[in-house]
């Protein structure tokens, strides 16, 4: 079959069908809880009903299903050359709660499609091709993300199976109830899987506001949290007078207006991508009459670089004491939760992305990811890659998130050339 073109006033010459892909997220996106739309919560029921839904499509499209190991939802449709090995198309159907259609939901049956248009077009790939649901993408109720694709990859620590969740429930025993079997998860890798590709909407405004088709990622961002306790002391809010307050809740006020300063001081340097959010406070006693005696709070920091999450780093440990300090307490505890480092995006992969998205005319820029993916585990153990489409306004993890059928199939184009490109090559 030939390069098929990109053709404005009809786009009918792609290979992918634009109304099959729509027709499945949207299904998708009614399998959620009545009450709280768009969740579907991995390790949940909602969540088994739109993996039942995944599974009978993927039959219907000819694929082998399985649950692996790890819990992971796998179509498989078998290569011509047994030796050739495994290319992976990927995402996840977990939302976070109170969500969105598009989030993960997206590149998971654009995968779907890329596998039914090359039977469409009778393309028999040398490689198998696998299309994967990725248990527990985003962060669940037992603290970790990226299950299946930890799992898969050889990242999942078996320390990680005893984490405890609802009901005191371990990560261990909520996998086997996914059907996955924790006690085969080996600590090797697969090694079979020779490429890996990720469709995602970008969360962001960028690809948008430039009018641009795609987006394709050069880097990942590395995530690092921070937990914060603040110390101060909890006294009457009547008779305390202003001057002798140890009030860890003003102090906690200065730290944010510090790590705010910094991360924009970071960001406008022009040294890469850096981000850091303060989203999250426990404060004691929490009480109206109560001057606060305790605060804890988690900043979210992300960076393109080590370089910048290493000034940042040491910004926080030297500086943000002082600004506490200003308000007569103290930081008592500063504790690092997670760090995990940037991850680049195979450059080989990115120049096929490239070359596909220019014969198919589609308007494109290289960027960086500011949220994480399971292309991060993936790119540990083979060539990964990731395609951004647009979404409106750039929101995402709420239920407004938002792409049109045309740049979702735009991008579902542009995995189904790139794979045939991988598959050649």
């Amino acid at each position: 079959m030939a390069d098929a073109p990109y053709n404005k006033a009809g786009r009918s010459n792609w290979a992918v069908n634009q109304d099959r892909l729509w027709d499945d997220l949207m299904a998708l996106g009614a399998i959620i809880e009545p009450d709280k739309p768009y969740t579907r919560r991995s390790f949940s029921p909602m969540f088994l009903k739109g993996r039942d839904y995944l599974s009978r499509r993927f039959e219907e499209a000819g694929l082998a299903v399985s649950i692996d190991a790890g819990g992971n939802l796998i179509g498989r449709l078998e290569g011509t050359d047994p030796k050739a090995g495994t290319l992976m198309i990927g995402s996840h159907s977990d939302t976070v709660p109170g969500g969105g259609r598009f989030d993960g939901v997206a590149g998971v049956v654009a995968g779907l499609e890329v596998v039914r248009a090359l039977k469409d077009a009778g393309i028999a790939p040398r490689h198998s091709i696998e299309v994967t649901d990725c248990l527990a993408e985003e962060m669940s109720e037992f603290g970790l993300s990226c299950v299946g694709s930890r799992a898969m990859t050889g990242s999942l620590e078996p320390a990680m199976l005893d984490y405890t969740g609802p009901a005191e429930e371990s990560l261990r025993d909520a996998i086997t109830r996914m059907g996955g079997r924790p006690e085969a998860i080996k600590a090797e890798a697969r090694d079979d899987i020779k490429g890996y590709l990720e469709l995602h909407i970008e969360q962001g405004r960028v690809l948008e506001s430039e009018e641009l088709d795609v987006g394709i990622v050069t880097t990942i961002v590395g995530i690092t949290r921070i937990e914060i306790t603040i110390s101060g002391l909890p006294d009457h809010a009547g008779t305390t007078p202003m001057d002798l307050r140890k009030d860890a809740l003003s102090g906690a006020i200065e730290v944010v207006g510090g790590i705010r300063d910094k991360a924009r001081a970071l960001a406008a340097a022009g040294e890469g991508y850096f981000v850091a959010t303060t989203g999250e406070f426990y404060l004691e006693p929490n009480a109206a009459n109560v001057v606060p005696g305790k605060v804890k709070l988690v900043i979210d920091t992300r960076a393109q670089t080590r370089e910048l999450m290493e000034q940042f780093l040491a910004f926080a440990k030297a500086e943000l004491p002082a600004l506490a300090a200003g308000q007569g307490v103290e930081i008592s505890e500063l504790k690092i939760l997670s760090d995990s480092l940037h991850t680049e995006c195979d450059e080989g992969l990115g120049d096929l992305l490239l070359q596909a998205s220019n014969e198919l005319g589609l308007t494109s820029k290289k960027m960086t990811s500011g949220a994480g993916h399971d292309a991060v585990f993936f790119s540990r153990i083979t060539p990964a890659a990731m395609v951004f489409v647009p979404c409106k306004g750039g929101r995402s993890h709420c239920p407004e998130e938002w792409s049109d059928p045309d740049q979702l199939a735009a991008g579902t184009a542009l995995l189904f050339e790139t794979l045939r490109k991988m598959d050649r090559r």
